[in-house]
Formats: C-alpha cells, structure tokens, sequence
C-alpha cells in the first residue's frame, strides 16, 4: 500500500512538472564536426532564444485559452468557520407580564462547513472565450511561425556569407603565392641585369596589398561567424566550422522566377486574418452583452453548536438548497454600443492594414525579384569571365618566362584573375543570398529542419 501510494505521488509530480520539465530541457548539443546549413539551421530551430520564446508564448497563450474557458465547468467552493463567543449576544424578549427582558442565547462554540457549486448555463464573457480560443491558439502558432521564417532566413544569409569571406580568404592566398612567386622571378631577373629594379618592387607592392587584403578577411571572418552563432543560439566559446558543396551550391542559385506572388502564403497576411477573427468575436460579444447571464448554483451547509468546545463536532445541524441565478444588465450610460463602435472600427482599421500590407508585399517580391535576376546574371557573367581570366593568365604568365610579355601585362592579368574570382564568388553567394529574400517574398522559404 504504502509503496503503491508512492507511486501515486511520483507520477502526479511528474505530471505538474512536466511543462516546467519540456521548457528546461538543455539546449540541443552542436554537431561534432563542420556544420552544413541544414545542421546550422537544425540548430538554430531548436536553440534560437527568440524561437524558444516563441514556444513559451504559445504555451502561455494555451493556458490562458483553458483560464477562459474553464468558466464552463462546474465552479466548485468549500467555506469553512469556527468561533468561539467569550460572551453571548442578548437578545430582548418579553417575560410573562409583557415586559421587555434582555437574554442571552446560542451557544458559545459554532462552525460552519459549506459547499458550494455553480454551473453557468449562459455567459457571454465566457462565450467570448470560446469563439476565441481557436483565433488565439492560431495567432500564436502564427507568431512561432513568423519567427521561424526569421530565422531560416537571417541563419541562411549568414551563413552565404561566412562562406563568402572565406572563399575571398582562398583567392586573396592563392594569390599571395602567385604573387611570392611573381616576385621571387623578378628579382632573380633583376639580379641577373635582365630586368631593373620597378618590376620586382611593383610585385612586393602588389603582394603587400594582398597581405593586408588577406589580414582583413581574416578578421572578417571572425566578425561574421560571431553574427552567424548568434542567430544560431550558439555560445560564443564554441568553436563553428562550416562545409559545404561548391556544386549544390551552384545548383542552389536556380530558382524559378516565372512564380507569381500570392500574398495568402505570406504569414503576415495569415496573421491579420487571424487578428480580424479574434476582432469579429470582439464585436460578438459586445453586440449580444445585452443579453443576461444565467447559471444555477446548489449549497450545503452544516453546522455545528456546542458550549463544550470538545463536543463542538458531536452534532451536525445540515441545510441545502439550490436554484438559478439571472444576471441582467438594464443600462449602463452607452457604454455597451460605445464599445460596439470602437471595435468595428478596429476591425475597418485592420481591413485597411491588410490592403497596405498586400501592396507592400507586392513590393517587396518586385524588389527581390529584380535583385535575384540581376545577381543571377551576375553570376552567369562572372563564370564566364573567371574561364576566360584565368586562360589569359596562363598565357600571359607563360609569355612572360618566355620573354615575350613584359612584367607590366603579368601584373594586369594578375589582377584580372584575382578580381574575377573575388567577384565571381561575390555574386554565387549574394544570389543564394537574394533567392533566400526571394522565397520569403513569395511565402514558400521552408521552415522545416
């Protein structure tokens, strides 16, 4: 028995702290390992604060939904009293001959033990939390959403863009060692009295700059992966490594630009739906407060008198009764129509809301529509001109060993190698990263991870 009552007592705590228990659950651990962006993502939707906020919110909200519709069920009390008189209230009674005599009666030891039930059969307070317990719950759902989107997007973005500064970190050291290289020939033909002195000064000049751009994506890096871990939800100690696969990346950038917008898909739009159904059982419920309120209530009570305080519970003296119970509202200076009013304007104001957001909406899907295409093309140019800069590249640096091009033309393909990469892999990551605004223009950016 007693074993079993322990039993009882350890699944009933666990079941009241179960909620305090899921919300205080320890954060997911990192992936050993680089992170691709599904894992940073993964992550991200798990431990992004604002996102574990979100799901507070809707908890809160879903409790406060069952705080308004608990008014439906039975409203159960138990009242209890004791006292003791030290001395006992007169009363005045006329004695034989007419004549008015103060007496003392009851008991000097009373206690009452009262139960009470109500059941309300109409309220429209109560009402009101039923039509909204749905718009609410949705609303809530919607806001975890919105925040979702939040950081699919922003996560994504900064992680194009680590990998950017660290792809610019490859060309600026590929072209250190072109340009070691480069300098270590022109000074070997300077000692040679081939050349004079400009060509290996102009290279150790190119190569400084170099140096200096290469220190500068270095901290780069560090500023953005701090940014990206903070989208994230990833502390700071961690380390973060990132992977990924040049050719799906590539197969990324394509996005279908032939898809209209359709401003339904877009959670903004669902939101203020939401907020016009919770506005519309508003103006329900105010339109039919006139209307009274109506519950049935049922009481026992017993009672207990004695002089001897130990005797006190020795006997009971019960009564019960039960009945309904009409709340009416007659007048109450306007201020039922007033409100009437003021919330059918708020729900004109929100159609308003939803016809600017539509055609801000359609403004941005144009914007990020024309951003995606001319980054796209970008993109496209700067393949091609990365081909044809590093075929140029070639010969020329092989006409230069050669003797037939000067140090002058190495230098200017050089750099034409260097700036065609640089932009080359400016323009992939910015086109990943304008398809990601893209989809969030159109409502279709995935949210599941």
């Amino acid at each position: 028995m007693k074993k079993n009552q322990q039993a009882i007592w350890s699944l009933l705590g666990l079941f009241l702290l179960a909620p305090f228990l899921a919300l205080g659950q320890p954060t997911a651990p990192p992936p050993t390992g680089p992170y691709t962006l599904e894992q940073c993502l993964q992550f991200a939707l798990q431990n992004q604060p604002l996102l574990r906020q979100a799901r507070i919110d809707e908890e809160t909200a879903e409790a406060n939904i069952r705080i308004g519709l608990a008014g439906w069920l039975p409203q159960l009390s138990l009242n209890a009293t004791g006292q003791h008189y030290f001395q006992l209230p007169y009363t005045v009674f006329p004695n034989a001959e007419g004549v008015n005599v103060p007496r003392q009666i009851g008991l000097r030891n009373t206690s009452t033990v009262g139960l009470g039930a109500t059941q309300a059969l109409y309220n429209n307070d109560v009402q009101l939390a039923l039509r909204s317990a749905r718009p609410a719950r949705q609303l809530a759902q919607q806001n975890s959403t919105n925040v979702r989107i939040d950081v699919v997007s922003g996560v994504s973005k900064a992680f194009y863009d680590v990998l950017l500064s660290q792809r610019q970190l490859d060309v600026l050291s590929e072209d250190i060692v072109r340009l070691q290289r480069s300098l270590k020939d022109a000074k070997a033909r300077y000692d040679a009295g081939i050349v004079d002195k400009i060509d290996y000064k102009q290279a150790e000049i190119l190569l400084n700059n170099s140096i200096v751009a290469r220190k500068q994506a270095v901290e780069a890096i560090k500023a953005k992966s701090a940014y990206l871990k903070e989208l994230m939800g990833l502390a700071g100690v961690q380390p973060l490594a990132l992977q990924y696969d040049t050719l799906r990346l590539m197969q990324d950038a394509v996005v279908d630009t032939a898809v209209a917008v359709e401003s339904a898909n877009r959670i903004e739009i669902q939101q203020l739906q939401t907020q016009k159904a919770l506005q519309e059982a508003q103006i329900s419920y105010y339109r039919w407060g006139f209307l009274p309120s109506v519950s049935a209530f049922g009481n026992y009570n017993a009672a207990f008198q004695n002089n001897n305080l130990g005797d006190l519970y020795s006997q009971r003296f019960p009564s019960s009764y039960a009945g309904l119970q009409l709340s009416l509202p007659l007048f109450q200076g306007g201020r039922r129509l007033q409100n009437l009013r003021r919330v059918r304007l708020g729900d004109q104001r929100l159609d308003q809301d939803i016809i600017a957001t539509r055609n801000r909406i359609n403004t941005e899907f144009e914007q990020a529509l024309a951003t995606y295409k001319g980054y796209y093309t970008d993109y496209l140019i700067g393949q091609r001109n990365l081909a044809l800069s590093k075929e140029v590249y070639s010969v020329v640096d092989l006409q230069y060993r050669e003797g037939i091009k000067t140090y002058l033309d190495v230098i200017v393909a050089q750099t034409t190698l260097r700036t065609a990469q640089l932009n080359y892999y400016s323009a992939l990551f910015q086109v990943l990263s304008s398809k990601v605004d893209l989809l969030r223009a159109q409502g279709s950016l995935p949210v599941s991870y």
